[in-house]
């Protein structure tokens, strides 16, 4: 266990990419130990990738590439502007909204500060606000991308601990909904002590309209409902709703009606049983090239292939790390270090609640050094054993689980998101983490609520039928 952890820790002090690090400690201790065979590392890190649900990866990143390319991110923008950018320190809480407009098409908190966040910071620097203060709730919000679904994490955590993907992306919806409100209220809390007034003049007709269109997505669901209790078969209800849609967001030239119906077809489609979370992922791509192509027309062959070059790259360097990590999990369990950790965890608490707060400290401390996909393909098989022991939901636990490594992200010295933004609005990695700081606190607020009260994740996959 000294060996390869040690290996693994000594490499990443010397500024070795984790992925390597990982595969080189891990073909140190299997030549020294010689448990067994080196092919097996081969063979092991072959196996850590041949999944089926692993298949969503490359195409939810390759959806929200796309849905950047094809101007999508301007009209969640302007969407947002006409919803809340007439509230005290408007340009804020459009950057929560959008994110979480967003989060519903690009499932990572990194597209979400790389995406949206550019055009948010430089909106924001324009109206006055300070770099800090745009920095840190473009960090805040962009945490929101792997909760609400679709969620590459969830993806991740679904495979390693053999729970349903569609009931985690639906365990993420409250949470998810609770963090809006809590960065929306720090935002507030901001706005009256700084005398910030509104960003937009307050208007009716755009506010209206920005409703109205909120009301057109939620409505969707409902007609389809109708006209399934009618005697229609549910395809050809959602062929004449989507069609109807269509012609309606044409005629009317709404901003983001078409993007909003994204989360809302990837998750009706998941629990009608019209495809797994991996097929949702394939619905995510072809409803960005229809939105591109078809409805707005923004995109162009360059366009795609520029944003199926940059999934092949995000893809290779994702599914590295999971190869890599599957052969130093498989090591750590081989090696009874996992079954060691875990006994020790035992022994110092049988109570739930302790366990859960001990292990919040370890996913943060991990977070803070280890790639999200990484840091879960190692903690799942260590911790999952003592979380079914203790008799706590593992849908529950992927719910703590990502959020602890997202907050991780924002954090030095290896937080992806902080050197994101500190590139994005040109400040040094110090003072973006500074400007990081008091965000922390709705962040916090909301991973104590979500892991002492299970049933803000546990309430709807259980009604749906997802979970027990």
């Amino acid at each position: 266990m000294l060996l390869l952890l040690g290996g693994f820790l000594v490499l990443m002090l010397l500024g070795v990419p984790v992925a390597i690090a990982m595969a080189a400690s891990s073909l140190l201790y299997i030549l020294v130990s010689g448990v067994t065979p080196d092919v097996t590392l081969a063979q092991r890190m072959i196996a850590g990738v041949e999944s089926f649900p692993l298949l969503a990866v490359p195409f939810f990143i390759l959806a929200g590439n796309l849905m950047n390319i094809a101007g999508v991110t301007g009209r969640i923008y302007k969407f947002a502007v006409a919803l809340v950018g007439w509230m005290r320190g408007g340009l804020g809480h459009v950057n929560i909204i959008g994110s979480v407009i967003f989060s519903g098409m690009s499932g990572t908190a990194i597209a979400d500060a790389a995406g949206l966040g550019t055009i948010e910071i430089k909106a924001m620097k324009d109206h006055g606000y300070s770099t800090e203060f745009s920095v840190g709730v473009t960090a805040a919000s962009a945490t929101l991308g792997p909760i609400i679904p679709p969620s590459l994490p969830f993806v991740i955590y679904g495979m390693m601990a053999n729970v349903s993907i569609g009931a985690l992306f639906l365990g993420g919806v409250i949470p998810g909904i609770f963090m809006t409100l809590l960065m929306m209220a720090t935002v507030t809390y901001f706005a009256h002590k700084n005398k910030w007034g509104s960003d937009t003049p307050f208007s009716w007709p755009q506010l209206g309209s920005a409703g109205l269109e909120i009301v057109i997505v939620l409505a969707f669901p409902f007609a389809i409902w109708l006209m399934t209790l009618a005697g229609m078969s549910t395809n050809m209800a959602v062929v004449i709703g989507l069609g109807t849609l269509l012609v309606i967001d044409w005629y009317f030239d709404f901003s983001a009606v078409m993007a909003l119906m994204a989360p809302v077809i990837l998750i009706g489609g998941m629990t009608l049983g019209w495809f797994t979370p991996t097929e949702a992922a394939v619905a995510a791509v072809i409803w960005s090239l229809f939105l591109g192509l078809v409805r707005y027309r923004t995109m162009t062959l360059k366009t795609v292939a520029k944003a199926t070059f940059d999934t092949i790259e995000t893809t290779a360097s994702v599914l590295f790390i999971v190869t890599a990590a599957s052969i130093f999990a498989w090591l750590l369990t081989v090696s009874q270090a996992a079954q060691m950790l875990s006994d020790w965890m035992l022994s110092v608490t049988h109570n739930k609640w302790v366990f859960l707060a001990l292990a919040n400290i370890l996913i943060l401390f991990v977070g803070c050094f280890i790639d999200t996909t990484a840091a879960i393909t190692i903690l799942v098989p260590i911790l999952l054993p003592i979380v079914l022991k203790l008799g706590i939901d593992p849908i529950h636990f992927g719910l703590i689980m990502t959020l602890n490594l997202m907050i991780g992200l924002l954090h030095p010295p290896l937080g992806m998101v902080l050197f994101v933004l500190a590139r994005v609005a040109k400040l040094s990695v110090e003072r973006t983490t500074v400007a990081i700081l008091p965000w922390l606190v709705p962040l916090m607020i909301a991973l104590i609520a979500i892991t002492y009260i299970p049933e803000l994740t546990l309430w709807l996959p259980k009604y749906m039928g997802l979970s027990k």
